[in-house]
């Protein structure tokens, strides 16, 4: 199909396109929306806003911060109070700005998107505020001592930007404001070295980057009390140079492979090779993690220790530095596992931080924004799909059970449901692993919600889920997570399996957990509902052209599916690593098989689909759920639409919209494989 009879529905706010979604959102609401699904969303945002759910927070200086959203607050109070007061039942918080009253007095669709405080003093920061939901950002300048906008401050209109503080008059900025400034994919392509009171696009440029890039950016670290500016290129998805400079631009590129993983801090370097990595002779594995000094390496003397060794199904999900100790997430065939590494003049000293759950999911990190002003104190959050998260206190300074510090209330009923592993069967023999969230009792026709994501070396674990919760499971449902190939979940080769030319492979994955399903004895194919969201949109579309045989019904979010265009859309061209480029013949000979939007055709047992996105996401084009609806309406399938203005590349600016957003789809999806009456019915 090289005609697109729809490309006019890529005009974001074009006139045409913006009737067509007006229509559609009329007729899908007219189908869905009753007293049912006003329950099922009220509900949902009432434990989405529960008092008792667990606030997050990072420590500068001598506070906790934290953005809270509850029904009085939609879209959050800033607000800061001490780690003693955190500790007690009713922390004494102090409320900085009320982004509510921000958004009412300016008019603006104000969501938060983060801060960053002065370090040292933290008494002010960069405030980033996006209209929507969406990638790109406003960013102002705050005095926190009198909760005001600074007059004249560091004030930058709205881009795809990044800022960080070199000193309370200087900034290193990058952004993608203003003509040349942008790379193909839409990001930053200079860093500039930005002072108070010049205006920011005649800032001098310190580094810039070919077009062709997806971006770049900076960052500020101080190493034995000198300022290290850090330069990063983002050469494709997957590839980074990084250089160390100063205030003049970089002045050292490390050494080290593009596709690498590496940190440091306290003058010692961690590195896991994406591939084969040869140094001196030996060769390391691809997701060996190695420890080296920095100044051995930019003095051209590199002799790694080997600190962790990946197996089969033994995978390092991520590393990082707290006060001079390397921590280490493992996954060992999908428990969790966090060791700890003190570098020393010989071998690393190397334990297992104790006290940690081993099942459900962990995750860990420390509690400082400023990696010189940590004291070593890390936060734990554990939970499981039926156990509501809790949030721990522990020290990678001083190893030793973690304390208790707050705990959740539970968003849902989760009493008679149990947990259980199982495996699938891909296409290729490989067997793929699958949570099950449901019943005790399996009564062979169980309303089944199946999701997974199988992208980018992401890990799709079973944390616990309002979501799901309240809109599934507490209903008598089950619900299937799934780990297919594309994702992290074991490792560099676990996502080769599914990248590029393998990318069909992943989406084989997901419809042999489907056939299990049916296989175990657990429901049947007209009873099994799946859902997906962005590159997980993509993997429903191929459901719906490649197994449709296997779905009862299909719920395709902000998602991904015309991938002859992808790359000129949005950040579609910073996914080439991930999918290919459709622009060359030998790429596309395997991406059209994967393309949904060129797949479809008439007379398939389609099942019905929902697809859904939102004007304001800037990262994938919402032109690809519109055209996909528009393609499969016109060939008389069972497609229905819905685009709410904002939210981003999500479901919703705030708990409202997100309760919305997802009562829509799970009402869609029990009533097309008829666990629910349609309304009026």
């Amino acid at each position: 199909m090289d005609e697109d009879p729809f490309l006019w529905l890529e005009e974001i706010e074009g006139g045409r396109a913006l009737e067509w979604v007006a229509a559609q959102n009329a007729r899908t609401l007219a189908a869905l929306e009753d007293a049912r699904l006003a329950a099922d969303r009220d509900g949902l945002k009432a434990a989405l806003d529960r008092p008792g759910k667990l606030p997050h927070v990072t420590r500068r200086g001598a506070h906790l911060f934290n953005l809270w959203q509850d029904a009085a607050h939609p879209r959050g109070l800033w607000r800061r109070t001490s780690l003693d007061s955190f500790r007690t039942e009713s922390p004494e918080w102090e409320v900085l700005l009320d982004l509510d009253a921000l958004a009412a007095t300016e008019g603006e669709d104000w969501v938060w998107a983060g801060s960053a405080t002065l370090p040292g003093r933290h008494d002010r920061a960069l405030l980033r505020l996006s209209r929507g939901g969406g990638d790109a950002v406003v960013i102002r300048e705050f005095d926190i001592p009198t909760r005001r906008f600074v007059e004249d401050g560091f004030t930058l209109p709205e881009a795809k930007s990044g800022a960080a503080w070199l000193d309370r008059d200087t900034l290193l900025l990058s952004t993608a404001l203003g003509a040349g400034n942008a790379t193909s994919s839409g990001y930053a392509r200079t860093v500039r070295l930005w002072r108070r009171g010049g205006a920011p696009l005649e800032a001098p440029v310190l580094f810039e980057a070919p077009e062709a890039s997806m971006s770049v950016g900076g960052m500020v670290e101080h190493e034995g009390g000198q300022e290290i500016l850090v330069f990063i290129e983002r050469t494709g998805f997957f590839d980074v140079t990084v250089w160390l400079g100063d205030r003049d631009g970089p002045k050292t590129r490390l050494p080290l492979p593009s596709d690498a993983h590496y940190t440091w801090q306290h003058g010692h370097l961690a590195v896991k090779p994406r591939t084969p990595w040869t140094v001196e002779g030996e060769t390391y594995a691809t997701d060996t993690l190695l420890g080296l000094s920095l100044a051995d390496l930019l003095a051209g003397r590199v002799a790694p220790q080997i600190l962790f060794t990946p197996g089969p199904r033994l995978a390092l999900q991520g590393f990082f530095w707290c006060d001079g100790r390397l921590v280490l997430s493992v996954l060992d065939n999908l428990a969790p596992l966090y060791r700890l590494f003190t570098p020393g003049p010989g071998a690393w000293a190397s334990q297992d931080l104790p006290g940690l759950p081993r099942i459900g999911v962990v995750d860990l990190w420390p509690l400082d924004a400023e990696a010189e002003e940590s004291d070593g104190t890390l936060l734990v959050m554990a939970q499981d799909p039926v156990t509501p998260p809790q949030l721990l206190l522990a020290s990678a300074s001083a190893p030793a059970a973690p304390a208790l510090l707050k705990a959740s209330t539970p968003s849902f009923d989760a009493s008679g449901l149990t947990v259980t592993r199982h495996e699938a069967v891909s296409t290729d023999g490989e067997r793929i692993p699958y949570v099950q969230i449901g019943p005790r009792d399996e009564s062979g026709q169980a309303p089944v919600h199946l999701s997974a994501y199988g992208g980018f070396q992401i890990s799709r674990l079973p944390y616990y889920s309002a979501t799901t919760g309240r809109l599934w499971l507490e209903k008598g449902g089950t619900a299937v997570i799934g780990q297919i190939r594309g994702g992290g979940e074991f490792g560099t080769a676990w996502h080769e399996a599914g990248r590029g030319p393998r990318k069909r492979q992943s989406h084989d994955d997901f419809a042999a957990i489907a056939q299990d399903l049916v296989r175990r004895g657990v429901t049947v194919p007209g009873r099994i509902a799946a859902e997906g969201g962005s590159n997980g949109g993509l993997l429903i579309a191929n459901m719906l052209t490649r197994y449709p045989e296997r779905f009862g019904a299909l719920f395709c979010t902000i998602p991904l599916i015309d991938m002859r265009r992808y790359t000129k859309l949005l950040a579609g061209a910073s996914w080439i690593a991930e999918y290919g480029d459709p622009d060359k013949p030998e790429d596309w000979a395997f991406m059209r098989h994967f393309s949904a939007y060129q797949a479809v055709e008439p007379g398939r047992p389609y099942p019905p689909i929902l697809l859904a996105t939102t004007r304001r996401d800037d990262r994938v084009h919402p032109g690809h759920a519109r055209k996909m609806a528009a393609r499969l309406q016109e060939m008389g399938y069972a497609a229905w639409f819905y685009e709410p203005e904002a939210g981003g590349h999500g479901y919703g600016k705030d708990n409202a919209e997100v309760a919305r957003f997802a009562a829509i789809g799970a009402a869609f999806l029990r009533r097309a494989i008829g666990w629910e009456a349609p309304a009026g019915g």
